[in-house]
């Protein structure tokens, strides 16, 4: 019997995944749109985790935020701030919100606003900041803070009026076009990128600012590959927060590291996070640097392969080997075997080299504990001292054990109900 209400409650589950509709439908600040938001409130990626618990990089962010709200002055100031216990600390995911590796997002900062139009909910992300010194990775100097008012003075404003005139953007519809195109939606963003330039350009010029404001807009998003990533998050955000509280259901809704721990929740187990400490990630690394600099695995961006997208779809973009490691057949097999692991495949998101068959979908803690094969993650490397930035991209895997606390959790949960395990 209860076989059976995990079969159906499974495939209503992934019913909701393929039913999704992600849509862009504007741009806003961070405090009037984020649900929850407060001016001294900070979020960050990953699971809940205390000051004391943070690596370099979300440290480094999170001071950088304040300096950037207006908050602190400086680092020591920041730092007084926080042992104040005056700033209150929250993941994004708590916020419908998700942001890519220390994922810091504040009350001032603009944010993309995503729609699902099949089931009515919401997802956030901020606006890429592009390499180099940035804040994700817990750069603070003068030159970040500029970037990110530059940002929220001028480069939301000119998307947000440029939406205005074009009008929503089917998100879901161009992830599928950018698998055709070599993208896998997490670490290659070149087409992605590229679709939404040819989106918005003409209403960026229709916008009432200057030509040399147009241009730096066009300019700062050409010159960032990895811009429409922050679209690509939160679209699948808005794919799987339906999935929530489904009775029964084994699928993940939810993988996130926080820099110190990797978390996943499960659609059956509503808000409950199962953490375990995060991997270092095995990859390429910059001249200059090794294993031995990086962080723990850090971001929101594993959304994405919870989605059915990014590591999962690595067949769909067989270079990026060359930047996370491995081999073309790696490539392949690392897709081939996460159908393994899911319940079924995704109707839109489609690999050409695998005659079109659809991305695997639906991670099922019930088979990644029966096969013993951990979802393919695909990432940036974070320098663990803050600030350094990004020191390579590689191949990560979660921890087991929260697979097996969470299957141990749904366990002990039917056996409360009466119902035979």
């Amino acid at each position: 019997m209860i076989k059976e209400k995990i079969r159906r409650a499974n495939q209503e589950a992934l019913d909701r995944i393929l039913k999704a509709q992600p849509t862009l439908i504007g741009i806003g600040k961070a405090i009037d749109e984020v649900p929850g938001m407060e001016k001294n409130m900070i979020l960050h990626a990953g699971p809940p985790i205390k000051w004391k618990d943070m690596t370099g990089p979300l440290k480094g962010a999170i001071i950088g935020g304040l300096i950037y709200e207006g908050l602190a002055h400086d680092e020591e100031e920041g730092l007084r701030l926080i042992e104040s216990e005056k700033v209150i600390f929250e993941p994004c995911h708590h916020h419908l919100a998700v942001g890519p590796m220390a994922g810091v997002i504040t009350a001032s900062m603009p944010v993309w606003i995503i729609k699902n139009k099949t089931f009515g909910n919401y997802a956030y992300c901020t606006l890429n900041e592009g390499l180099g010194k940035v804040l994700r990775y817990g750069a603070y100097s003068q030159e970040v803070i500029q970037k990110l008012k530059w940002m929220e003075k001028k480069l939301a404003p000119i998307l947000k009026e440029s939406l205005e005139l074009s009008g929503e953007i089917d998100l879901k519809s161009i992830i599928s076009q950018v698998l055709q195109m070599g993208d896998e939606g997490h670490n290659r963003n070149k087409a992605g990128t590229s679709l939404l330039i040819r989106e918005l350009a003409p209403y960026i010029t229709m916008t009432n600012y200057s030509s040399v404001d147009q241009y730096e807009v066009l300019k700062f998003i050409h010159s960032n590959d990895h811009f429409f990533l922050n679209l690509t998050m939160p679209a699948c955000k808005a794919t799987l927060d339906p999935l929530a509280g489904i009775k029964y259901s084994t699928l993940v809704y939810t993988m996130a590291r926080n820099g110190t721990e990797f978390g996943i929740r499960v659609a059956g187990i509503k808000g409950r996070w199962f953490t375990a400490p995060a991997e270092i990630i095995d990859g390429l690394y910059f001249p200059g640097y090794t294993m031995a600099d990086a962080n723990p695995d850090i971001g929101d961006s594993v959304i994405t392969e919870t989605a059915g997208i990014g590591g999962f779809a690595m067949a769909t973009a067989i270079p990026i080997v060359q930047f996370v490691g491995g081999t073309p057949a790696d490539a392949m097999n690392f897709t081939k075997s996460m159908y393994e692991i899911t319940e079924g495949e995704s109707h839109h998101f489609k690999i050409p080299v695998l005659s079109f068959r659809g991305t695997p979908t639906g991670i099922d803690i019930m088979k990644v504990i029966e096969t013993g094969i951990l979802p393919i993650i695909n990432t940036g490397i974070a320098h663990k001292d803050p600030g350094v930035g990004q020191v390579g991209a590689g191949l990560v895997r979660p921890p087991m054990k929260c697979f097996e606390e969470a299957l141990e959790a749904f366990v002990a949960m039917i056996q409360e109900e009466g119902e035979p395990a």
